[in-house]
């Protein structure tokens, strides 16, 4: 598409890939073709299913045994990778090529230690460069260094930890320094800030674009944080269903963006103004990959479709007004004037402090609140857990959790915002009661008037705990059972704790709970492994929702999820919130969706709760420095 590159750190040409399913073969990529500078970043985006990670898959060769590519070639500067004996390419992966994968708890090795797993990559490169003498001992030092690039606190002491010790936000910082480590050409960073509070995510991203201006290193930045491309990268390609649907530099993709649906994307994001309304999602699904194709693929979600998409295949076409800019729309061909800015809300999915006055003054959460009847109050909650000793040392008592207080009214949501690691997980786990044995607790926990926790006097409530109150996990991955089909997934909490509900009644909710976060009715009869990790967040969520509780602590419950669905999502949690007066804790970094949801915000910092108050007025006009830190570090769109 573009005779006038440089010089190209990767080129993609025509690539073609099958997937062998149970449900026949799905086309999961069809004649794709870009390239990448060297120095430049190229922003892959569009929703969860259409290709994204399937692509990055195929360029490191990591492939799944039921995928085929069947055409095309990746060139990674003048050799083509699918030339090459896995041998080979072993030699390319971590040096020449690397990749932050989107689930990081599952890609890092649990049995080894994250310097362990560093040394890895270090050691090869320092051998490469016939830096062998006291090569342990340099190879250690590279790795402090590398965890301290990336926010991790006493980074030669958490050498010899293992991932189960680091957070969700802390591990996908380890992953990052183990991809940055062998200081590759090319990185494929596949949702490299999804887990990330904004402020590690800007320090993360100012780190890529200092690598990237030091060592000439192409990024190919997989996301579905518009805010974050408008600032990284230098060209965007939007995906869909398996094809590249509209290609620009980014002002023209921002400013002039020209097929439907890239213009309906940028419409689904939450704002401010669009408190209590329908955010604009998509109507529909990404159609399945098995089906054969004679026209456009977002036919049947688009708002200008005609006879003529249907008819016959749609190339991507360059406008008339630039060669910088290609689309897939039969308007191109057809020569109509397409081109126009989308409706963007003045916010992006993260949302800066300085656009957040619009808040009506019927909304006012401080006259809500304060009428309401309290659902969940804490108080004086601690979790603590001993870190052990050695044989002749004092075992040392680690506080994660630090008095925190706060009461959610009936039907509201209290917003819980912070940096990775100061406990905000912590803290909605201990109210479901899933800490585990190593963790100590003090405080009061009541629901609706009865004591669900309370210590020192040890009394506890779990079963009203599970009955009442759900959590939608931050790693859906983790928190669903590998070997249990989506349906045994949905049903074991319907038949655990409703075993009054008959067999009927939670087949017709189930059919609804999968219309209501955008799954087909098929997806009941597969595993979770056989999704994209924003599908499988669909599943997490659904399950939080199939026993119908009064509270649900949603721990980063759309970070995995792209625009579209995100406000499908976000719907869904608002009419429950309406229709059925559900509260949420509502723990997130994404500024956008708080404006959007919450009534209040809490913000932690080292375990305690530095600053509470109504939303509008907490963003607008924060009183602790390190609130306005938080507020500044935020993405804009």
């Amino acid at each position: 598409m573009n005779d006038s590159i440089k010089t190209d750190a990767i080129t993609i040409r025509d690539l073609g890939l099958r997937l062998h399913t149970q449900h026949g073969v799905a086309q999961a990529l069809s004649a794709l073709s870009f390239s990448i500078e060297e120095g430049e970043t190229f922003a892959l985006v569009g929703e969860s299913g259409c290709g994204k990670s399937m692509t990055a898959l195929a360029l490191m060769r990591l492939l799944p045994s039921v995928a085929q590519v069947h055409s095309g070639e990746v060139r990674l500067g003048d050799q083509d990778l699918f030339d090459l004996s896995e041998r080979q390419m072993q030699s390319f992966r971590g040096k020449r090529i690397s990749i932050i994968f989107q689930e990081p708890a599952t890609s890092l090795n649990p049995v080894m230690s994250i310097g362990d797993q560093l040394f890895e990559v270090i050691e090869p490169l320092l051998r490469a460069r016939h830096e062998t003498q006291n090569l342990r001992q340099l190879a250690t030092q590279k790795a402090i260094e590398w965890l301290e690039r990336v926010g991790i606190p006493d980074p030669k002491r958490r050498l010899k930890q293992f991932p189960f010790e680091f957070s969700g936000g802390q591990l996908q910082r380890v992953m990052i320094a183990i991809a940055l480590a062998g200081e590759p050409d090319l990185l494929i960073a596949d949702e490299p800030t999804t887990a990330l509070d904004v402020t590690l995510q800007a320090q993360i991203l100012d780190l890529l674009k200092g690598l990237q201006k030091e060592r000439h290193m192409a990024l190919l930045l997989i996301t579905h944080d518009l805010a974050v491309v408008k600032g990284m990268a230098d060209h965007v390609a939007l995906m869909y269903a398996g094809e590249i649907v509209e290609v620009a530099t980014r002002e023209q993709f921002f400013e002039f963006p020209s097929h439907p649906y890239a213009q309906m994307l940028l419409n689904a994001l939450p704002s401010t103004q669009r408190r209590g309304q329908d955010l604009q999602a998509i109507v529909g699904q990404v159609p399945p990959l098995t089906q054969s194709f004679r026209g456009c693929r977002f036919e049947a979600r688009c708002p200008h479709a005609t006879g003529d998409c249907q008819n016959a295949p749609v190339n991507l076409i360059p406008l008339p007004t630039t060669q910088m800019h290609w689309v897939r729309c039969v308007r191109v061909r057809r020569g109509e004037h397409l081109v126009g800015v989308a409706q963007s809300p003045s916010l992006p999915s993260s949302a800066h402090p300085s656009e957040l006055s619009g808040i009506e003054a019927g909304h006012s959460e401080t006259s809500v609140v304060s009428k309401s009847e309290p659902l969940l109050q804490v108080r004086d909650l601690s979790v603590s857990y001993d870190m052990g000793g050695k044989w002749f040392g004092a075992s040392k008592r680690f506080d994660a959790v630090r008095g925190v207080s706060f009461d959610i009214p009936k039907g509201q949501t209290l917003a819980l915002v912070g940096e990775s690691g100061c406990g905000k997980s912590t803290l909605g786990k201990a109210l479901v009661q899933v800490l585990g044995k190593t963790a100590r607790m003090t405080g009061e926990v009541v629901l609706n008037g009865q004591t669900v926790f309370s210590q020192p006097s040890q009394k506890t409530h779990s079963k009203l705990a599970r009955e009442s109150i759900q959590i939608i996990f931050q790693n859906p991955y983790a928190s669903l059972n590998p070997r249990m089909r989506v349906q045994e997934i949905l049903e074991e909490g319907m038949k655990s704790l409703h075993p009054e509900w008959s067999k009927e009644e939670r087949a017709q909710d189930l059919l609804v709970l999968l219309e209501r976060v955008g799954l087909r009715r098929e997806s009941l009869q597969l595993f979770p492994h056989e999704f994209s990790g924003g599908q499988r967040q669909r599943i997490a969520i659904a399950r939080a929702l199939a026993v119908k509780p009064s509270l649900i602590i949603c721990d980063e419950p759309t970070s995995a999820l792209d625009v579209s669905i995100q406000a499908q999502i976000l719907n869904l949690l608002r009419e429950l919130k309406d229709e059925l007066g559900v509260s949420y804790l509502f723990i997130t970094h994404n500024l956008g969706v708080v404006s959007y949801l919450a009534d209040h915000v809490a913000v932690m910092h080292e375990g305690k709760i530095i600053e509470m108050g109504p939303a509008q007025e907490l963003i607008n006009h924060p009183k602790e420095p390190f609130t306005r830190t938080l507020l500044d570090a935020v993405p804009m769109l």
